[in-house]
């Protein structure tokens, strides 16, 4: 119903900087969230960084003044711009979208949530 395909992983040194992109598709008629998240093998999924439909912004302090959450409400597409890249960033990055509205039912909107990407493969190292 919705999907989400994120793009923009790669490797990359020390120090340098990445761009990850996440388009959401499908009945959409308003996403409120939209956040990025990591996760390495063995270990939880932990939240970076989240942006609300008004443009509020909320950063783990592990990547505070170094990665930045943008959004393009009209294009439903959220970006996580990555700076100063240290080799613990490396892990598999995810575009999360919540609170989306995907229709309206007997004049109540219906929403949904807790959509995932597949996935995007960051690694950080020389």
């Amino acid at each position: 119903q919705v999907q989400l395909v994120e793009s923009g992983g790669g490797l990359v040194q020390p120090g340098g900087s990445l761009r990850l992109s996440c388009a959401a598709s499908g009945s959409i008629f308003s996403i409120y969230a939209m956040g990025w998240y990591r996760q390495a093998p063995g270990k939880q999924r932990e939240l970076l960084a989240t942006i609300t439909r008004g443009g509020s912004t909320n950063y783990v302090d592990s990547v505070k003044g170094r990665f930045t959450i943008s959004r393009d409400n009209a294009k439903n597409t959220v970006n996580l711009q990555m700076n100063s890249l240290k080799p613990e960033d490396t892990d598999v990055y995810y575009c999360n979208a919540d609170s989306v509205k995907t229709g309206q039912y007997s004049g109540y909107d219906v929403y949904r949530f807790g959509f995932w990407g597949q996935g995007t493969q960051v690694t950080v190292s020389s």
